[in-house]
């Protein structure tokens, strides 16, 4: 096989389809082995003259996949042609397309290489010779090593934190990532060989972190690795959406859903190891440095086990239980024991994680109080009550105090609006929650109503009328009031209520504010919704909460409160003011329309005429603008349109242009409708991602939602210029949009359109209101 190129060896074995993970790995690591010592011994016959080829990084660990670099070292002891002998094995490995990392170093200047590059010393630490001397290299790999540990581990060290705070920061978490990128990612390959580095330079890192717990999941997230490169034939480490389902095929996974189940938990694994280690550094870095890490902050590490509550104790800088913890029988301790931890910002101790993995019984129907309290407790002590429960959660002990956490465990949502898994959505909802409880009378229902509010989600069928019948009955285990537990009903049952009415109704219209009254039945549990659904959108994503969504329900809340309490209703938006009545006039003057940008409105006067709701929203997502909402109202023959509206990208337009383009459009100056196909099919890409469903826009009318007004609601994928296209379709159906709400989910819209007919009154024929819905549907496909 010498004259077999290292390209067919490759594709020999990716045409292997049994050949998977770590088998190919070490399978082509063994066969570029072979060719690259074909060259070398091709090059210097069969003397190799006091060199040595070193395969480094993941090469040298055997972890090549298909289409992953070559990184190698040619080590010479001073020999005069050696640049010769690394140009007949450097070219022909790029003849054959294969990226290669190469360097040719004397043994001293490797060692100074990884004294002054992190990424040399953290490849060396895998080296391992491929071709040549092992006098040569073999002594450079053992001094390679005992170098890192005496002092190139501890002078990187601080900078390899940096450096993984950075990456994780750039790339996110590989447990809740839509598509991650299985080596950079928070919980991904390269945080394993990181790890591995920080074993190698203290080895008492074994006693606190289980370092073989993290090889399946390394093992796993490989085999996913190599069917990446398999399939795209090309070095591919992110898992997109579109090769989702065919690598859960070709790996046995029953489904897409199945396969990045397993990857968050993968990524779990990997991410929770290694910030374990990274918490414990006091306890397990050299003597040398601690005295030094000591020395810089000033605090002494107390040494005597302190207990600071039954069964609880600090020992060092750890939270452990005492040799007394009552396990069996304290239903609360595992929950103070995640308390203490999450109020100091301390970890819990690995033996206290064992001893409650193998003795905690489920907790006992109903809860004691303490217990409940517990919960609490480490729910209001806020973000660092997320690694002390997973603490927890990582020996499966959450799903022994509630067991319909596990249904949600890992549980992916493969959508462009949630960034996270089910279960860590919940518990950054509550974290959320927790850092707004002073808004609100029971702290308590609103941390654990943030934590159960998606619970449904773990099982078949609607997640909210799931999760309303389990909080009845988890409420109740407990040890809630039937009416706390009826209030935490409610949350779930009402968890979307305040945003999607906020967003997608007139909150002028009395029958808005009567609807969410009727709903929420009285004021505490409307302010627990309200905190809930800020709480919600946090933790959901950028695109769910941000301040024009947060106006608009806390406008709504107030309004909805007073209604409730018997007030007068709050002044409404009364949006025409003096400043639109002088805009009209001055259009009336001029002849011209009339635009005002005051971020984040836009305020239009022009001319009343047939369509114009459609043409300026038309120009407005021309230059770039999202509408939110839109409100139009006209007095002798001019109308004013005010839109709120977010900018995705870009700056503000000028509203000279902006102006300008209007006049142009409505003297059928403007090919608004070629100009908008053409930037639409530009940002298609951007706005329409690979998304995990595809959603048939779908429309629906109520007759109920308003007292003057139809409501037209519409749900579709979003795309430049869909408002102006629907709005144009309504006015071709002879209807007049009074209002307009559009709300972003994700890559999807859903729009809300309060219309009437030319006579001002409820669209109520069953005929017409059949063509209105094909006609919108029509539009937005």
């Amino acid at each position: 096989m010498a004259d077999v190129s290292l390209r067919e060896r490759r594709q020999r074995l990716v045409e292997r389809p049994e050949l998977r993970g770590m088998a190919f790995c070490r399978a082509y690591a063994r066969e570029a082995d072979d060719w690259l010592a074909a060259l070398a011994k091709r090059a210097v016959g069969d003397n190799p003259r006091s060199l040595a080829l070193l395969a480094v990084g993941g090469y040298g660990r055997g972890e090549l996949c298909p289409y992953s670099d070559l990184d190698v070292v040619l080590v010479h002891d001073g020999l005069r042609n050696v640049g010769t002998v690394a140009d007949a094995i450097w070219y022909p490995v790029w003849d054959q397309g294969v990226h290669l990392d190469h360097s040719v170093r004397k043994p001293a200047e490797v060692l100074a290489a990884a004294e002054n590059d992190l990424r040399v010393a953290l490849g060396l630490l895998d080296a391992r010779l491929v071709w040549g001397e092992a006098r040569v290299g073999d002594p450079l790999l053992e001094e390679t090593v005992s170098l890192w540990r005496s002092k190139l581990g501890e002078k990187w060290l601080p900078a390899l934190s940096a450096q993984m705070t950075e990456r994780h920061r750039a790339q996110g978490d590989l447990a809740f990532l839509l598509e991650p990128d299985l080596k950079e990612a928070h919980g991904g390959l390269r945080d394993a060989n990181v790890l591995r580095a920080m074993a190698i330079y203290a080895p008492k890192l074994a006693d606190y972190v289980d370092l073989e717990s993290i090889e399946p999941a390394v093992t796993g997230l490989t085999d996913i690795r190599v069917e990446l490169h398999r399939r795209a034939e090309r070095a591919l480490d992110k898992l997109l959406l579109q090769e989702q389902d065919q690598i859960a095929s070709l790996l046995s996974y029953e489904s897409a859903d199945d396969l990045m189940a397993s990857v968050s938990k993968m990524g779990r694994t990997i991410a929770w190891a290694v910030d374990d280690a990274w918490r414990r550094q006091p306890s397990w870095q050299p003597a040398r440095e601690q005295r030094f890490a000591r020395r810089r902050s000033r605090q002494p590490v107390p040494t005597e086990p302190k207990e600071v509550e039954p069964g609880v104790e600090i020992v060092g800088r750890e939270v452990a239980l005492s040799s007394e913890a009552a396990i069996v029988d304290d239903s609360s301790l595992a929950l103070r024991l995640a308390a203490v931890a999450a109020e100091r910002d301390l970890p819990i101790a690995k033996s206290a994680l064992h001893r409650l993995a193998d003795r905690m019984p489920p907790a006992p129907d109903p809860w004691p109080l303490e217990t409940r309290e517990a919960l609490v407790r480490v729910l209001l002590a806020g973000r660092p009550a997320i690694a002390a429960l997973e603490s927890l959660d990582q020996q499966n002990l959450l799903s022994r105090l509630l067991p319909e956490w596990a249904p949600v465990r890992s549980k992916p949502q493969r959508n462009a609006y949630h960034r996270f898994t089910v279960d860590r959505h919940l518990l950054e909802a509550a974290v959320h929650a927790a850092s707004i409880s002073d808004r609100v009378e029971r702290p308590d229902l609103l941390v654990v109503g943030a934590l159960l509010h998606d619970i449904g989600k773990g099982y078949p069928g609607d997640h909210t009328e799931v999760g309303v019948d389990l909080v009845a009955r988890i409420g109740a285990r407990m040890g809630f009031t039937r009416r706390d537990t009826d209030v935490l009903v409610a949350m779930v049952r009402h968890h979307l209520l305040l945003p999607d009415a906020a967003t997608r109704r007139d909150l002028d219209d009395p029958v808005t504010i009567e609807k969410v009254a009727e709903a929420v039945g009285d004021v505490g549990t409307l302010t627990l919704l309200g905190a809930l659904a800020e709480a919600d959108g946090l933790a959901t994503g950028s695109s769910a909460w941000g301040p024009w969504k947060a106006g608009l329900v806390s406008e709504l809340v107030n309004r909805t409160a007073a209604h409730l309490e018997g007030k007068p209703l709050p002044k409404g938006s009364g949006w025409v003011t003096e400043g639109h009545h002088r805009l009209m006039e001055e259009v009336r003057e001029s002849g011209r329309p009339a635009v005002v940008l005051d971020p984040p409105q836009v305020t239009v006067a022009a001319a009343d005429r047939p369509g114009l709701l459609a043409s300026v929203a038309g120009i407005l997502a021309l230059h770039g603008l999202d509408v939110r909402s839109a409100d139009a109202t006209s007095a002798e023959g001019v109308a004013v349109e005010v839109f709120t509206v977010e900018v995705p990208r870009g700056s503000w337009p000028d509203s000279a242009r902006l102006r300008e383009d209007l006049d142009a459009v409505l003297a059928d100056r403007f090919e608004l409708e070629d100009r908008l196909a053409a930037r639409a099919e530009a940002y298609a890409g951007e706005r329409r991602p690979w998304s995990a469903r595809t959603v048939s826009p779908h429309v629906v009318t109520d007759n109920d939602a308003s007292a003057s007004s139809t409501v037209l609601e519409l749900r579709a994928p979003d795309e430049v210029g869909l408002l102006h296209r629907v709005t144009q379709a309504l006015f071709d159906c002879a209807l007049d949009v009074v209002s307009a709400r559009v709300s972003t989910i994700g890559s999807e819209v859903v729009d809300a359109f309060y219309v009437r007919t030319a006579g001002g009154e409820k669209v109520t024929d069953p005929a017409v209101l059949r063509t209105v819905e094909e006609a919108v549907n029509a539009a937005a496909n």
